[in-house]
């Protein structure tokens, strides 16, 4: 068995992703930015409660595992705002990805091949877990900005036609949640919290 202080550096490395802040604002905690660690969690245990909308077989076990490591890279890369440029996010890849080496290398072998190859998995979203673990990962904005009357969509202009291209996994992934975004997203464009970029 290996010994538990092994695994010392990186349980205490993890307390990092605390510090990373996000676009996101809490209504209920006045306003402040999220960070990393609540997004993780929050995303993990909303992916449990609507795995029953995935149209393909998942084992939700190893996709609540991915979301709770997806954004540990962000200790050494921060966050990127999911809008930036593709240039931006070509750099800031990059940066993960020697993150995700330095940060999984503090974990002892096998696992610490084991859980880049997870992270891995869930970047290229292939799989029918990385596929659902991603798209929970971005539809987690939509419920925070419709429950904070445009949050961070109507600070940024941000249109309704990206918040559906970076949604579109759940086209394939969960049918159900993709119409009930949709659903949502015309309320916001009626209510003026996201633009439509093909109005005249």
């Amino acid at each position: 068995m290996t010994p538990v202080d092994s695994f010392a550096d990186f349980i205490c490395e993890l307390d990092k992703l605390k510090a990373v802040k996000r676009k996101i604002t809490l209504p209920a905690d006045n306003n402040r930015e999220e960070n990393s660690a609540e997004h993780s969690w929050h995303v993990a245990l909303m992916a449990s409660m609507l795995s029953q909308y995935a149209a393909k077989p998942i084992d939700i076990q190893r996709v609540i595992q991915m979301i709770l490591i997806h954004d540990v890279v962000e200790i050494d890369a921060g966050d990127m705002f999911a809008f930036n440029t593709q240039q931006d996010h070509a750099a800031q890849a990059e940066k993960e990805m020697a993150a995700a080496k330095r940060i999984f290398g503090l974990l002892p072998p096998p696992l610490d091949e084991t859980m880049l190859q997870l992270w891995l998995e869930f970047e290229d979203a292939a799989t029918p877990d990385a596929e659902f673990a991603k798209a929970m990962d971005r539809v987690l904005p939509v419920f925070q900005n419709m429950n904070a009357k445009g949050g961070s969509w109507t600070t940024h202009k941000i249109s309704r036609q990206q918040i559906e291209k970076r949604n579109a996994h759940l086209k394939t992934c969960a049918p159900a949640l993709w119409n009930y975004v949709n659903e949502q997203l015309d309320i916001a464009v009626e209510n003026a919290w996201l633009i439509d970029s093909t109005a005249r």
